[in-house]
């Protein structure tokens, strides 16, 4: 698919983005991939409204529809601690719940997500995904993140390319 017109802006409804998010979640489950399950449950819906009022998600239109949405934490969460233990870094920005809208996967739209926010963002990304999803982490590898390692857990640890850990 060529290069499409996103419209990629700071979300201000939350009941959209928990319903885009959940409905990725419901996909991932019938095709039996173990990802999200407690995001199907509603066990991040107040961390994503949070999220979404401190101005840290995004939600990407193709045509005026809602297609994705992404956050991009500029300090670590509980999470990204338990994943990458605490760090002091001010710099480096934490992806999560990318999340493409199950009728617009397979368009290249995911990648396209993926280098707008390394072309708007300087800082170091990281992200996490769990280790048996080998596509989403060939996903991410293809897309300018180097795998670093895995936590203890079982969870793949990317950061954008070309930058240096402390």
């Amino acid at each position: 698919m060529s290069k499409q017109a996103l419209d990629i802006r700071k979300a201000t409804d939350a009941v959209a983005v928990i319903t885009l998010l959940k409905e990725v979640a419901a996909w991932l489950k019938a095709n039996e991939i173990d990802q999200w399950g407690f995001l199907l449950e509603g066990g991040e819906d107040e961390e994503i409204r949070q999220a979404i009022l401190s101005g840290d998600t995004y939600v990407v239109h193709l045509e005026n529809e809602m297609v994705a949405t992404f956050t991009l934490y500029p300090r670590q969460s509980e999470w990204d601690e338990y994943i990458w233990g605490k760090e002091d870094q001010a710099d480096v920005l934490y992806l999560h719940r990318l999340a493409v809208a199950p009728r617009m996967m397979r368009k290249d739209l995911g990648k396209e997500i993926l280098h707008w926010i390394l072309d708007n963002h300087s800082q170091p990304i990281r992200l996490d995904c769990v280790s048996g999803h080998k596509k989403l982490a060939k996903f991410y590898a293809e897309n300018g993140f180097t795998l670093i390692g895995e936590s203890e857990d079982g969870h793949y640890k990317f950061q954008k390319e070309g930058q240096v850990l402390n």
